[in-house]
């Protein structure tokens, strides 16, 4: 039975959702929000971030909100817009919105499925998450992620509805911990990267990923989440991808920092926003939490990468 999906956001990871799902016998239709890039998409066929991968003839391509009809729709927007576009773009009662972005909304202090269940109380709310490029994804390569929705019926359905050949899914129920394992690893790539791009060795980068992940987990299981959920795909596996990758965009910004370089422009990278977001948690619930407070002051210029790597070597000595 050919499933009906739509996915909005036709950036590389929407797009390359997209090709898998409507290359796997899917009916999907791929939302982007200018007419322009439209046209473009539907006269060239082509991603300019997905080079040499071809978007399938039977996607449809469009920018109008009316054509959105979909019971399940793929929601690849940047964290910091999904509340506009989740305002602008109503779904319908009952419809699955399936949150593709990492992040904690810097306004409210929610997460993907918080930001739905507030702007729309009538749908499912679920994430898709995990350590994956958008190029493999489009290409074909084996990737597995993690599909969470606190309702295990409606999540089962999902797992099924969007697993591929080559997209595997594993369900979760639980979508706190999912959401901020994939949010938080971004801030502790953003630090690996300062890390190497400031020349302090692997050394180093593997001692801040232990420790980053230990600050994963204290701010997740404090909101509630499971710690199985930030041992999995969600939470560990996908810092390892994103704080050792060269294709990470977290990563290489925070390289670049470390270099003392600017970092290239235009391309989304979230964990500078999570950074924030994170410091103010850990501020205003007394968590400790150094790498992540240390990475947001740096990014708001009030402490330089040498001299937060001063403070955290500085600490008072511990138990692990």
């Amino acid at each position: 039975m050919t499933q009906a999906i739509d996915v909005m956001g036709a950036g590389a990871f929407g797009s390359a959702l997209a090709i898998a799902l409507s290359r796997d016998g899917s009916d999907v239709t791929l939302w982007a929000r200018s007419s322009e890039q439209v046209a473009a998409l539907r006269e060239t066929r082509e991603v300019a971030r997905l080079p040499g991968v071809i978007l399938p003839k039977e996607l449809r391509i469009t920018s109008d909100a009316g054509a959105l009809g979909a019971p399940i729709r793929l929601l690849a927007i940047p964290m910091q817009a999904l509340a506009q576009h989740l305002q602008l773009l109503p779904a319908r009662g009952g419809t699955a919105l399936v949150a593709c972005c990492k992040g904690i909304d810097l306004s409210t202090g929610l997460g993907p499925t918080g930001l739905i269940a507030r702007d729309a109380p009538g749908c499912v709310a679920a994430v898709l998450t995990g350590p994956s490029f958008a190029a493999d994804i489009a290409r074909g390569l084996p990737t597995a992620l993690t599909l969470a929705c606190a309702d295990a019926q409606a999540g089962a359905k999902l797992q099924s509805a969007l697993s591929t050949e080559t997209l595997r899914l594993y369900r979760s129920t639980d979508p706190t911990g999912a959401e901020l394992g994939g949010a938080l690893k971004n801030v502790i790539a953003i630090a690996a990267g300062m890390v190497i791009g400031a020349g302090l060795g692997e050394s180093a980068r593997a001692a801040l990923l232990t420790r980053g992940y230990v600050e994963m987990q204290r701010l997740a299981l404090h909101m509630g989440a499971r710690p199985e959920t930030l041992a999995g795909l969600s939470g560990f596996g996908d810092m390892v991808l994103t704080a050792t990758s060269g294709l990470s965009r977290n990563f290489t910004f925070g390289r670049a920092l470390g270099a003392g370089s600017a970092p290239s422009q235009g391309a989304t990278v979230e964990g500078r926003a999570t950074a924030r977001a994170v410091a103010r948690i850990a501020a205003d619930q007394g968590i400790d939490m150094p790498i992540c407070t240390m990475v947001s002051a740096v990014l708001e210029n009030t402490l330089t990468i040498e001299q937060a790597t001063a403070a955290l070597l500085a600490r008072d000595l511990r138990e692990e």
